[in-house]
């Protein structure tokens, strides 16, 4: 120790002064000061005097520096004394470690304490091969009065018994932003103001945490350091402080690792549809090993959830991802400890292929049908069922056009994504419309089942006029049409109205009354009777849906002209008869269809071989005959007169064989030994067509027949004609009914 009694200057007790203070600690020696002030003790020390110095000077004193292991004790007396009781200023003891900073007081006194020695001790806790060094430090305080003075520093080999002291202090590692606990274990006597520190190298003082004491002589000191980092790595020891002295353990350290962090991201070997197949890429890291696990987190970059598996090599397989889909892949590296695993290192983004789609959508069904668009609909569509962002959904339709195999009309339209609702336009009415849906991505497709809807029916189209086909008689017309080529539906009814909208007949009213006729759906014909010959009717046919009737096809037909009628109920006597003439009474006949265009009287030999001509007979005269040309030809009638229709306007008589030229035709007298039939003949003619009627309307006999044979053949000719005119009329009929009934079996 250095007692400060022996001769010498201050290097004989292994202290020095301090370089980087203010002033110097004097040495007293009492018995050498003649003048020695009353307020200082006698005897050998050091002392410093604060009215001598400025506020906040320092003057630092060294004690040797010592190497001693395990713990000690060092020993020193303090005095410290103004006489009106101020503070002379503030003792500080400082421990220095193998030469390092000044570090933080250990132990320090300020105020007055009287004119007398205090005892302080200082237990040490160091261990080889470390060497501290203790430095006493005055520090002047502002009231600038009294003395300071240090003496009697001993070092001894063995425990403190004013200040307790510390286990050994072992190094602490730990993982960044994780907690680390110093815990320091002191023996000895411990007063109750004792202060428990923890000081770091660079001078930095922490609090107690806790102090637990095991026994009476003995307790547990803990520090914790919450979420340390690199910044927080030192050296740090446990400090006691009291009146009395202070205890001081050796320095441990803060070994503060980082956790490892990849420097690059992994890399992408392969993607399919549900896995990535990666390298961790683990070569280059940041931060502190040794690496005791790998592991693998991943996301999806749009998700909130991560998952994490450990690895075992340095590739790896993540299965049963989700198609399409972009992930964040990132690789753990952990070391030992607590709070060992760095952050993710950066993230390889990578994006898996899409899947061949699950199944094509369902639930086509329609929303609304009409006649000529339909509105469907069908289940929207989620990525579960797509496996893909990018895709498309494809509607195809098709309907027939026409009845042949090439006359279908297709389609096919893609769908917008946000789309399960579509609308077909422009179909045809009544039409079984084939619909099904396309659901494809980059991998495949999936096609529905096709599903058959039918539009709703509307009005049919009009029925083709190149469709009517009739066949007109006199008073009768048959007409015939197909169904139309668009019968937008089921047709339930045919509507045909006709009307006469001219005539040659003046009889005929025109326009005539509109009439109409309703047929059922499979009844194409109808036979039109009741009409007036060489009249034209104006008839218009429609069908019918359960939407109402469509266009009307409209055609004109003109019934055939017929044969003149006479007027003639019997046959009239003769007005007159001379042996070479014979004086009939001509009546006008009644056009049917078309007006008289000409009258002739036709003369005709009766001779007894020939086939007697019936009255009213089907057959008449249609070639004109000159009496020069029945002469030279053989024949035994001829022309004697052809009249216009304004020369008869009303009856009228006229003399065969008057000798006279009729419009061409010579009347000549008739031979008296002969026989004559007289006939008149009525023609018509419209636009080509000619109708003759011809009526017997005389007999001159042969000048040598009596009369009375005269009158019987008369009589007899009279029942003859009354035969005729039924037999005539019943061949009429049968040929007409035979005509419909040809025209009924073609149609």
């Amino acid at each position: 120790g250095c007692t400060f009694e022996e001769d010498g200057d201050l290097n004989q007790c292994e202290y020095s002064q301090g370089v980087e203070d203010d002033f110097e600690w004097e040495l007293i020696r009492s018995y050498l000061l003649p003048h020695l002030t009353s307020d200082l003790p006698h005897g050998s020390y050091l002392m410093v005097n604060s009215s001598q110095h400025n506020p906040g000077q320092k003057a630092h004193i060294l004690f040797q520096t010592l190497s001693e292991n395990d713990t000690h004790c060092l020993q020193f007396s303090y005095f410290m004394y103004s006489r009106d009781g101020h503070s002379p200023g503030t003792l500080n003891v400082f421990v220095k470690v193998n030469g390092g900073p000044l570090g933080s007081v250990v132990w320090n006194v300020s105020g007055s304490h009287g004119r007398q020695w205090h005892q302080v001790e200082l237990a040490v806790s160091m261990f080889w091969p470390n060497e501290y060094q203790v430095l006493f430090e005055a520090v002047i305080s502002n009231e600038r009065h009294g003395y300071l003075g240090l003496d009697d520093i001993l070092l001894l080999n063995y425990p403190c018994s004013k200040a307790p002291h510390f286990s050994r202090l072992g190094d602490v590692e730990v993982n960044a932003g994780q907690n680390a606990t110093f815990q320091c274990v002191a023996a000895g006597k411990a007063s109750e103001t004792e202060r428990f520190l923890m000081q770091k190298q660079n001078g930095v003082v922490i609090p107690t945490v806790s102090v637990k004491h095991i026994s009476h002589r003995r307790f547990l000191a803990t520090f914790q350091l919450d979420q340390v980092s690199k910044g927080d790595q030192d050296l740090y020891r446990c400090v006691t402080q009291s009146s009395r002295g202070s205890g001081v353990s050796n320095f441990a350290e803060l070994i503060v690792k980082e956790p490892p962090t990849p420097i690059a991201p992994p890399q992408l070997l392969r993607a399919g549809s549900t896995y990535l197949i990666i390298q961790l890429n683990t070569n280059s890291i940041i931060g502190d090993g040794p690496i005791v696990r790998k592991e693998i987190e991943y996301r999806m970059t749009s998700g909130p959830w991560s998952e994490v598996h450990a690895v075992n090599m340095q590739t790896y397989k993540l299965w049963h991802l989700d198609p399409d889909t972009e992930y964040e892949i990132s690789v753990l590296l952990t070391r030992p400890g607590d709070g060992g695993t760095g952050k993710p290192g950066p993230p390889l983004i990578s994006r898996t292929k899409c899947a061949e789609p699950m199944r094509a959508p369902k639930g086509l069904a329609f929303a609304e049908i009409q006649s000529r668009q339909l509105i469907l609909q069908w289940e929207p569509l989620g990525y579960n069922l797509t496996r893909c962002h990018t895709y498309t959904v494809t509607l195809c339709y098709r309907y027939a056009v026409g009845t042949g195999h090439n006359q279908t009309f297709r389609e096919c339209v893609k769908m917008e994504h946000s789309t399960n609702r579509y609308t077909i336009k422009n179909l045809l009415p009544y039409k079984n419309v084939h619909v099904k849906l396309i659901l494809s991505n980059p991998e495949g497709r999936k096609e529905g089942k096709e599903m058959i809807f039918q539009t709703d029916e509307d009005v049919p189209g009009g029925i083709a006029s190149e469709s009517l086909t009739f066949t007109p008689l006199e008073d009768m017309i048959f007409l015939k049409w197909e169904e139309p080529v668009e019968p937008n539906g089921l047709i339930t009814q045919y509507e045909i109205s006709y009307q006469s909208i001219e005539s040659s007949d003046p009889a005929v009213n025109v326009p005539g009354p509109r009439r109409t006729v309703s047929k059922l759906r499979n009844e194409t014909y109808h036979v039109f009777s009741n009409l007036h010959p060489g009249t034209t009717y104006l008839f218009s046919v429609r069908a019918r849906t359960g939407k109402g009737f469509g266009q009307t096809a409209l055609t004109e037909i003109t019934t055939n002209i017929s044969a003149p009628s006479f007027d003639y109920g019997d046959i009239p006597s003769p007005l007159g008869e001379s042996d070479s003439t014979i004086t009939v009474l001509l009546r006008p006949a009644q056009g049917r269809g078309a007006p008289i265009s000409t009258y002739q009287v036709i003369v005709e030999e009766d001779r007894p071989k020939k086939v007697k001509r019936e009255l009213g007979g089907p057959e008449c005269f249609p070639v004109p005959l000159t009496f020069d040309d029945a002469m030279s030809r053989g024949l035994v009638h001829y022309f004697g007169a052809e009249l216009s229709p304004s020369s008869l306007t009303e009856a009228r008589p006229f003399t065969v064989g008057d000798n006279q030229t009729y419009s061409g035709y010579w009347n000549p007298p008739l031979e008296p030994k002969k026989a004559y039939l007289i006939y008149f003949q009525a023609m018509s003619n419209l636009k080509g067509e000619t109708r003759l009627n011809c009526i017997r309307i005389a007999r001159k006999a042969a000048c040598k027949e009596s009369k009375r044979p005269l009158e019987v053949s008369q009589h007899s000719e009279e029942m003859g004609l009354i035969l005729g005119i039924c037999a005539g009329g019943l061949v009429v009929l049968i040929i007409l009914l035979g005509a419909i009934i040809v025209v009924i079996r073609k149609g």
